[in-house]
Parts: structure tokens; sequence; C-alpha cells
């Protein structure tokens, strides 16, 4: 009986477990780098890659939100990442180290990040190949040259036949190329002279009606792109636009600076743009041969 007792008793007694000491990580340092920062890009190059490091006393792992909805677990406590949302925008990054038993200790840092627009793949592609194109006036093509009202979306006023407008308008090189980052520029060689409308020959410096002018260029132009303001619908356009710094000229002048590219292939773009008159005008380029 007293044996049946020792048992029955000893079996009934909790099982005691010990985590040890709960030691929240200490020396908490967080440390941030923006990528491309400079004199002239104080937020970073556009890439949005922030370089991010940890370091602690006592952490076993990190878990790291970014400020922007997304976070994630960085056992290192270093990697870099890559912000989305276009613009320049603030995020407040904050780190939990994680010690013995799930303490935490938590730090946090804000920073502002400038992140280009991503230009869709098809489109920088088409554009610019893997470095660089060169593009002229498709002069061949129907409604090379055109204009319309400024709620159209194709030149119902007016489409130049092939061969048709002035010989300034036929010679000028575009060049449009990227960089390691995507950013796209634009250079136009006008062989000295460009076509303006009558309308905008005042915006570009001289008087006068359409004529060829001996505009500026302005050499080599990083351009802007964003998603198109106008009221286009997918099957009108690619509802992409991008602003040409400057007086903003590609192969002919309207005083207009922003151009929805209404169609691109490998080979061939089609633009639009609103005028300093109001009106939608149009032009066509194709790869130089």
């Amino acid at each position: 009986m007293l044996a049946g007792f020792v048992l029955l008793f000893s079996s009934c007694q909790k099982t005691s477990y010990s985590f040890g000491e709960l030691t929240a990580p200490s020396n908490l340092v967080l440390t941030t780098s923006i990528v491309g920062v400079d004199g002239s890009n104080p937020n970073g190059n556009g890439s949005g890659n922030v370089n991010i490091s940890v370091t602690s006393k006592g952490a076993l792992t990190y878990n790291i939100d970014f400020g922007d909805g997304i976070s994630r677990v960085v056992p290192g406590g270093s990697l870099t990442y890559k912000y989305a949302n276009p613009g320049t925008n603030d995020y407040t990054i904050t780190v939990n180290a994680i010690g013995t038993g799930g303490s935490i200790s938590t730090i946090s840092k804000r920073i502002r990040v400038f992140v280009a627009f991503q230009i869709p793949a098809q489109i920088l592609s088409a554009l610019t190949g893997t470095g660089s194109k060169i593009w002229v006036t498709d002069r061949g093509a129907a409604g090379h040259f055109g204009v319309g009202p400024a709620d159209a979306f194709a030149p119902i006023w007016y489409a130049a036949t092939p061969d048709s407008r002035e010989a300034c308008a036929y010679d000028d090189e575009i060049t449009f190329s990227k960089n390691a980052n995507d950013q796209v520029f634009m250079n136009v060689n006008n062989q000295g002279a460009s076509f303006s409308i009558g309308a905008s020959s005042a915006f570009y410096g001289f008087s006068g009606g359409d004529n060829c002018y001996p505009i500026t260029t302005g050499g080599n132009k990083q351009l802007i792109f964003q998603n198109a303001t106008s009221n286009s619908t997918p099957a009108q356009s690619t509802r992409i636009q991008f602003t040409v710094p400057g007086n903003g000229i590609i192969n002919f002048g309207t005083g207009g600076t922003v151009y929805e590219i209404l169609e691109i292939t490998p080979t061939t773009v089609h633009l639009r743009n609103i005028g300093i008159d109001g009106n939608s005008w149009y032009q066509k380029l194709k790869l130089k041969p």
C-alpha cells in the first residue's frame, strides 16, 4: 500500500521547465543609406533601393517593418529593400529585435525616398532597346503629322499624306536612351532647324507662321514618365505619357511638352500632345533604318 501511495503521489506532480533569464536585446542600432544620394538627388536616384542594417547585443533575429505595409523577418539584420511607390515619400522603418524567450527591443527611423515612375517593360524595351535607339519621322506613314480637337485621340482635322511636309521635319534624329536605373533620356539632333506651327513660334523665341526655325533642342534631357492624365482609354492609348524638360520639342514644335504614347512597337511610335493652341497634335516616328 505504501509503495502504491508513493507512485500515485509522484505521478501527480507537474513537470517544471525553465527558459533561463529573459534578456531583451540591448545596444540596438539602426542605420540606413538610400542608394544614389548626392547633391542633385537628396532622396536617392529613383531606384527606390535602401540599404538597411540593424545591430544589437543579444538579438536572435529581427522583424523589420518597412513602413509601406510590408514587413520581413531578417535573421542577419542587413538587407537592401526596394520601395515601389512612385514619387517622393516618407517611410518609418520599425525594427523589433527579438531575444531569448521572445523578449523584444524596438527602434524606429524615418526616411524620405524618391522612386521614379516604373516605365512598363514593354514600352521601355521598344523605346530604347538594350541601351539606346535612334528614331526619325515616319514620313511614309499617313498621319505622321496631324491635328484634331483637344478631346480627340486621332488627327480628325488633318493627317499628312506621305512625304508632304517641309524638309526640316524629316531630317531630325531623335535618340532615346536609358541608364542602369532605367531612367530614360532623349537627345534631338534637328540638323539646325525644326518645324513649328505658327501658334507656337513665339514659344520657341521666333515670330511667324508655320515654318522651319533654328530652334535649340537643349541637348540630352531626362524624360519624366507617368500615367497619362488625359481621358484616353486603353483602346486609344498605352496610357503612358512623358514630359520633355525645356521647350519640349521632339520632331516638330507645337508648344506642348507632354507627350502621350498612343502606340509603340519596336520600330514605330505614335505620339500625341496638346499644343499651345489647345489642339491635339500627332506625330509618328520610326526606327532609323
